[in-house]
């Protein structure tokens, strides 16, 4: 991938931004190289224990760095499940002691897996914690796609007043039929006082910070990273079981793309 000025300037052009709407283009992974660029990419393995089995969702893969779970492959990246029963291998990376972001416009475009039992995800978790463990220093769920209900997106946040744990997150979704079958890009705005989901440029949610709102409310307001990864099972993508002849399945993801504000 080329960062430089020339690099990033080439790709503005190309890239599926609004007209004069102040933002530019700051990082971005076409993964059209031979390999994963892990000058930008870090990649997780295992299965989160000690200190978080199963990443607290009791989600049955194992992450690797295998190049049969992760891999680019004709300028996408690959991140395959495989196995049965209990025992599946995936893949997870994330921009975390590589590159973080204070709000901006991050997009991805991606052809979801099929299979009931996977659960792919774009998300952004804090570089620091710095109102405390999750979820009070909060999660932005870019887009997330349970496999028992193909073609719903979905774009969420998580803090310490709203999360998934005492059922109160706040998060939208949005139909999109052939997810599994053709590309789409996947995208979330944040800036200060919101955030605004969309895809293919069509806006589906959006949540806005309050006035009264504190760090329990809103703690989105320091650097966040990347995360790209296939879980399988867990408490969400495995709640209405796990189809075995669904694997091996891919997430595909052509690219992803930073943009801040010029100011």
């Amino acid at each position: 991938m080329n960062r430089t000025a020339l690099g990033l300037a080439v790709l503005l052009a190309a890239a599926p931004v609004k007209a004069d709407d102040g933002w530019q283009l700051v990082w971005a992974d076409e993964f059209d190289g031979a390999a994963l660029n892990t000058g930008d990419w870090r990649i997780i393995e295992g299965n989160g224990c000690p200190t978080h089995c199963y990443f607290g969702n009791n989600e049955l893969q194992t992450y690797t760095k295998a190049t049969e779970n992760l891999r680019v492959e004709d300028g996408v990246l690959v991140i395959e499940a495989k196995g049965a029963g209990k025992e599946f291998t995936s893949a997870k990376i994330t921009t975390q002691n590589r590159e973080g972001w204070t709000y901006g416009r991050f997009t991805m475009r991606a052809r979801l897996p099929k299979g009931r039992g996977t659960w792919p995800a774009f998300w952004m978790m804090p570089d620091k914690a710095s109102y405390g463990p999750w979820p009070k220093s909060g999660e932005i769920d870019l887009m997330e796609h349970v496999g028992y209900d193909e073609g719903k997106v979905h774009g969420t946040i998580h803090t310490e007043a709203y999360n998934h744990r005492i059922g109160t997150q706040k998060g939208g979704n949005m139909v999109v039929e052939n997810a599994t079958e053709d590309f789409h890009e996947y995208s979330a705005e944040w800036t200060e006082t919101d955030i605004r989901w969309y895809i293919d440029g069509r806006e589906y949610y959006s949540v806005t910070k309050a006035d009264s709102d504190g760090h329990a409310e809103w703690p989105l307001d320091h650097p966040f990273h990347l995360i790209l990864n296939l879980a399988v099972g867990g408490d969400w993508g495995g709640s209405q079981g796990v189809d075995d002849t669904a694997f091996p399945t891919r997430y595909e993801i052509d690219w992803v793309r930073v943009w801040q504000k010029k100011d």
